[in-house]
This record gives structure tokens, C-alpha cells and sequence, in this order.
């Protein structure tokens, strides 16, 4: 194992930004090192460990471990969530659902008047209806995708209340700016699960552009204020949700068990207080 190469001198003073390249791929900036053997790698070849990223030389003389990008642990939680989603969808097939309607949307999407009225499960129910093909595959699309590379990394218990409270997020948001319109997707979750990745990568010095994520982010981002009819409070009330929510988790990731379960404890309090929050507001 060669040593590890000696940091650069910062050009232009002390207020200069350190660059790194991978030692295993030169053209590519690093802002990480290897735990292990302290040489700066890139994202392709970061490899969380117990005790943060790894190369890969380092990772082939130690137990297995799990791969940002190809985890081997597969996303139970984002499959149950997605099948939750086509099966409230099915409905709409039939007939007499209507054009692009979800017949279930009537007694399950948010409505500020009907959750007024005592109908609180509107704020969980309206994340697993869509209304039309496109807007329940585009969502889909999106979770699986996120949920493949979170949900192995923070673990399925942890996955399932950073979603619950993204989707949380995205009906106070909903109902802050839209309170009388029915609303339903999981655009708000989707959006917290982006917040989220962000919040993560930027922890442990990966740049979200560089990623994609940060791009995917954006660009849903500039779609939001772009096309009628979306919902541009449950995007913004999802991603803040998410992103907190994310901060939370990321911030005891490395930590003992009980430091993950207070991670865990503060996302159900701020579940909870969104949830309340949601309640007064209408």
C-alpha cells in the first residue's frame, strides 16, 4: 500500500479552496479521503463503511461492505411504498373513474376543508395517490432510483421515517399555500428523498452536481414554477421536510446505536409537529 500522497499547498493563501484528485482516477476531483489509507478518492470510488467511505484496494482486504452507488442490499421499503402507490392507482383504471381521475381521491387526497372537519389521515393518505399515468410513473421513477441508494445506506427503519416525514412536509406545504385545492402524489416525499441525498453527499464532501442529484434537483425544482398545476408547496414543504429530516440522520450516521435511535426520535418529533402543524393551519 503506497503512502498517502501530502496535501497540497493551497494557492493564492490561506483562503484557497484544497483540490484533491482520486489516486485512481486523476482527472477527477476528490474532496474525500479514504479512511483506511487516506488517499483521496472520487465518488465512483467511495464505499461506505462502519466508519465512513473507503477505496476499493482498501475495501477488497476487509469484510464486505456496502457501495454508495451498487449496494447490495435491496430497497424493501421503497418497493412496498411503490406497490402501496399502484395499487391506490388501479382504481383509475376502471371505468367510470374518469380521464386521468383516481375515483379514491374523493375520501383520501388533501383538502383543507375535509381535514378541517376531522379528516387528518388526507395528510398521509395523498402521497400514494396520483392522478394519471404520467404523474404516478414520473414518481416512481424518481423513488426507486433515490430509494436504491438511500435506503440501503441509512437502513430500511430509517428510510421509512425520513419518507413519512418528507411526505409530511409536502402536505403542510400543500395546505399553507393551496388549503382548498385537492391535492395527492408523492411529488412531496420524492422531493424530501432529493433534499435528503443532498444533504448527505454534502456531509461527506461529494459534490451534489457532480452526482446528479443536485442536477435532478434543479431541474424539478425549475418544473415546479414552470407548469401549471403542480403543486408548488407540497414540492417546497416536501424538500424542507425531507432536507431536515435528512440533516438528522446524517448528522448520527457514524455515531453508536443509540445516537442513530436519537436521530431517529428527533425525525418522529418533527413528523409530529409538522402533522400538528398541518391540523391547525386549516
Amino acid at each position: 500500500m503506497s503512502a498517502p500522497p501530502p496535501e497540497p499547498a493551497p494557492a493564492g493563501g490561506e483562503s484557497a479552496r484544497v483540490v484533491w484528485a482520486c489516486y485512481r482516477h486523476p482527472g477527477r476531483e476528490s474532496g474525500v479521503r479514504c479512511r483506511r489509507c487516506e488517499r483521496p478518492i472520487c465518488p465512483d470510488c467511495m464505499i461506505t463503511a462502519p466508519v465512513g467511505f473507503q477505496c476499493p484496494e482498501c475495501v477488497r482486504q476487509a469484510p464486505p461492505v456496502r457501495s454508495l452507488r451498487s449496494l447490495a442490499s435491496r430497497p424493501v421499503v421503497s418497493y412496498a411504498l411503490i406497490a402501496a402507490s399502484v395499487a391506490a392507482f388501479v382504481p383509475s383504471l376502471g371505468p367510470g373513474a374518469g380521464p386521468g381521475g383516481n375515483p379514491l381521491a374523493v375520501d383520501f387526497a388533501l383538502y383543507g376543508p375535509a381535514v378541517a372537519a376531522g379528516e387528518w389521515w388526507r395528510l398521509i393518505t395523498s402521497g400514494f395517490l396520483h392522478y394519471g399515468m404520467i404523474h404516478l410513473a414520473f414518481n416512481m421513477i424518481i423513488l426507486v432510483q433515490l430509494g436504491a441508494m438511500l435506503e440501503p445506506t441509512l437502513g430500511r427503519l430509517r428510510f421509512g421515517v425520513l419518507y413519512g416525514t418528507a411526505l409530511l412536509g409536502g402536505s403542510f406545504g400543500a395546505l399553507l399555500l393551496q388549503p382548498g385545492a385537492r391535492t395527492a402524489g408523492a411529488s412531496g416525499a420524492v422531493f424530501g428523498l432529493m433534499g435528503a441525498a443532498v444533504v448527505g453527499m454534502r456531509r461527506r464532501g461529494v459534490d451534489p452536481m457532480q452526482s446528479g442529484i443536485g442536477g435532478l434537483l434543479a431541474i424539478n425544482l425549475v418544473l415546479t414554477f414552470l407548469i401549471p398545476g403542480i403543486s408548488i408547496g407540497g414540492h417546497l414543504g416536501g424538500l424542507a421536510g425531507g432536507a431536515a429530516a435528512g440533516a438528522l440522520l446524517f448528522a448520527t450516521d457514524d455515531g453508536d446505536r443509540g445516537l442513530r435511535s436519537a436521530g431517529v426520535a428527533g425525525c418522529v418529533v418533527l413528523a409530529s409537529v409538522v402533522f400538528a402543524g398541518s391540523v391547525l393551519l386549516v
